[in-house]
Parts: structure tokens; sequence; C-alpha cells
């Protein structure tokens, strides 16, 4: 897939996992449990409405199941790339599975609000622990160089999850009523289950990682894994970029996104659905095109991830600042095209960590990554539900809190980008180095 300057990379480097058809069945149960998990996560999405009325909540309250979720989420992700790099992925992501999928039956049988958010705190911790123990199953079967579009697709079939509470939960929420269709949809975490407990395997034969030190303790050795991890320029430039790409689109597909375009832009729900839709399956094309860039040219991460902030930045601008009431169609469709590049764009953040630290710190350094964009988010709902209430539902102001979260993110990105670079250019002459000297 290499071309040019970049074909010596394209070697298998001695340890480096070969890939192929095992591989990608392996890999695609674990991605099989992210894409279930996604589903449960952005279910509340299609039914923020609907939420409010059966709890007989108010803006704030009704951000509170989405912003305990993500509280949830971004509080596991250091724990979770620990437990990743020490237990493995196939017991990280059974007991992932367990959670998010009581989680769901939970909130479907919820009688009351405070048994909901219980509820939706259970698959936040259940969710948290998919993504990361995706991205190392990935390293684990595929050689390096597949890893950005590897990662990418992963992504991409996080957001088929996505499209299915937007096309399909939504459906059967309006059409046999909230309990059967929470109810119904927690039976696909019962069958991933089974097929991580029967068929996953952490690694390829021939290529278990060496055993975690046991000296200095459990404890001290953690810390070690944390510290070491955020030392480097990479991992916190992968969590800015991840803060300051992933939000703005977060927000709008996992809470926000109906009532703003019911409520504020007038649409029916039908129509608000399938800009919903549209911002799903932009995300699953750009991811692809993305991946593709990024895995053949490592310059064009940032560039991308830039441009991606610059432009979700100007079309919510534009469409907060229109004037009249409404904001006119094409400009909303344009809007949630583009709000498809902000998860590709998120991804690019790993891609920054990855090169960063070495194979034992790996799951570490996504955690760290991945708190970045469900931080930002979890800001931005509660944000914007405090200010709905506070100005009366005025949506234009509210949704300002995007360009303050937008704005400290891509400074942050600015600060640390030379010296990110620098550090990789160092790991990448030191890998070089080795590799000279490993016998093949």
């Amino acid at each position: 897939m290499s071309t040019g300057d970049s074909v010596p990379s394209t070697r298998l480097l001695p340890g480096d996992p070969p890939g192929g058809a095992r591989a990608i069945g392996v890999w695609s149960i674990g991605v099989a449990v992210y894409f279930t998990a996604v589903t449960f996560r952005t279910s509340l999405g299609v039914a923020g409405l609907d939420a409010a009325d059966r709890f007989h909540v108010n803006a704030s309250a009704l951000s509170t199941f989405s912003i305990l979720q993500l509280l949830v989420y971004a509080g596991m992700q250091i724990p979770v790339g620990l437990l990743v790099d020490r237990l493995g992925t196939k017991r990280v992501l059974t007991i992932g599975a367990v959670l998010f999928t009581l989680g769901q039956l939970g909130f479907a049988l919820a009688p009351s609000y405070g048994t909901a958010l219980a509820s939706r705190a259970m698959l936040g911790c259940g969710d948290a622990m998919t993504f990361i123990s995706v991205l190392r199953l990935g390293t684990r079967w595929f050689p390096a160089r597949r890893g950005p579009l590897v990662a990418q697709f992963a992504g991409l079939v996080g957001m088929a999850g996505n499209l299915v509470s937007t096309l399909v939960i939504a459906r059967l929420l309006h059409g046999v009523g909230w309990t059967t269709a929470f109810a119904g949809s927690s039976l696909a975490g019962g069958v991933v289950l089974v097929l991580t407990l029967l068929f996953l395997k952490d690694h390829p034969e021939g290529f278990a990682p060496a055993p975690p030190s046991r000296s200095g303790g459990g404890r001290p050795r953690a810390r070690g894994l944390i510290a070491a991890s955020w030392r480097e320029p990479g991992t916190r430039l992968g969590m800015w970029t991840h803060f300051t790409t992933q939000f703005p689109a977060m927000v709008f597909l996992l809470l926000w996104g109906i009532p703003f375009l019911v409520e504020a832009q007038g649409l029916s729900r039908s129509t608000a659905g399938g800009l919903l839709t549209l911002v799903v399956v932009s995300n699953m094309v750009i991811g692809l095109a993305y991946g593709q860039l990024v895995a053949r040219h490592q310059a064009a991460r940032l560039p991308l991830a830039l441009g991606t902030v610059g432009g979700t930045a100007a079309l919510w601008a534009l469409t907060l600042a229109w004037p009249g009431d409404h904001a006119p169609m094409g400009l909303l469709v344009v809007l949630c095209a583009v709000l498809g590049a902000c998860g590709p764009a998120s991804m690019i953040g790993f891609d920054f960590a990855r090169p960063a630290n070495p194979p034992e710190r790996q799951g570490t350094a996504s955690g760290i990554v991945n708190m970045g964009g469900f931080t930002a988010s979890m800001t931005t709902l509660l944000a914007i539900g405090v200010l709905l209430d506070a100005t009366g539902d005025d949506y234009r102001l509210a949704f300002c809190a995007v360009f303050v979260l937008e704005a400290l993110g891509l400074s942050q990105m600015l600060r640390l980008r030379h010296r990110a670079a620098a550090r990789e250019r160092d790991h990448l002459v030191t890998s070089r180095v080795t590799s000279v000297h490993v016998p093949v």
C-alpha cells in the first residue's frame, strides 16, 4: 500500500504479527463488541425527548444521563488501559460486555430517574472497556504499518453502531415502545459476549507479549506507566487532538442533535433523524479516506486534525449566526456532513500516541488519549444543558459552548506539535538502528 520512500517501512519487523484472514476474524469479534457498545451508548441520542417525558425532567437533568455516562467512561480510561496491559483483551472485553448489557437492560426497565441514571453509569463503565481493548487487539494481530487503517476501521464500525441507533432503535422506540425497544436491543450484548468467550484470543500463536515486570509492586508500576506515557509529548498531543476534534459530533449525536434540529430549527423528527444518519454515513466515508491518508503519509495527521477543527467551527458559527429563526436546510446538510469528519479526526490522536510509546504502554497511552474527547463531550453536554435552562432554551447561545472547548484544545495542539514531532523523529531513528542489529 505504501509508495516512494515509505516502502522500507512496510517490511515486517521482528516480532511484528503477520495479519491475515485469522487476524481479521478474531479482530472482528472484538469490533463487534465495540459496535454493540456504541449502539447502546448512542441509543439515548434518539430517545432524548422521550426520556424527558418518561422521567419528567428538564434539559439539565436530561443532559445528566449522558454526562454521567461519559464521566464514568472518561474516568475509566486510564484504569482500563492498565487492565488491558495487564489482563489482556479477552478478559477486559468480557467484563465490558457483561456491564454494558446489564446497563442497557436496566435502562429499559428503570422505574425512576435515579434507577435510569445508575443504569447509564453501568453502561458507561462497560462501554469504557471496549475501544482501548480493540485498539490493543489490532496491535497484537496486525503489522504496525496497518495501525492507522485498522484503528480507523474500528472507528468506522463503531459509527455503524450509531447508525443502528438512528435507524433501528429510533423506529423500534416509536413502534413498540420504550421497554421493548431497549430490552430487545440488549440481546445483542448477550450475543457478542458468547462470541468473545468462545472465539476471541489475545494474540496469535508465537506472538505472546513479554510478561509484565513485578518489580516494585503493582501500584508503583501502574503509576510509572501512567507517568512515562504522560511524559511523551506525542501522548499529550494525541489527547488534545482527541479532545478538540471528537466532541462537536459526539454532543450532537449523543443527546443534543435531535432537540436542536426539532426545537430550534423546526424540523420533523424524521427529517432530524435523517440528518443524524448523514453525520454517521459521512463519518464512515471520511474515516476510510483519513485512514488511507494517515497510513501512507504520516505528515498529513496534523493538517487533517486542524482542518477538521477549523471546518466544524466555521460551520457552527455560520449556522448559529444565520439571520432569522431557522438556518436553511442546505446549510444544515453541510454542517452534518462536516461533523462526520470529527470521529475520523479524533482517531488521529491515537496515531500520535502509538509511535511515542513502547508496546507495554500502548493500553495506558491509549487510555490517556481516549479521555480527551470524552472529557470535552461531557463538559459540553453539561454546559449546553445549563445554558438552555438559564436562557429559556436559546440554542444559539447554548451551542456557543462548542467554541470555548475548541479554542482551548486548539491552543494545546499548536503548543505541543513541534515537541511531539521532534520526539517522534528520535524514536524513529532509535527503532531503525535497533532493527539493523536484530537478526532476522
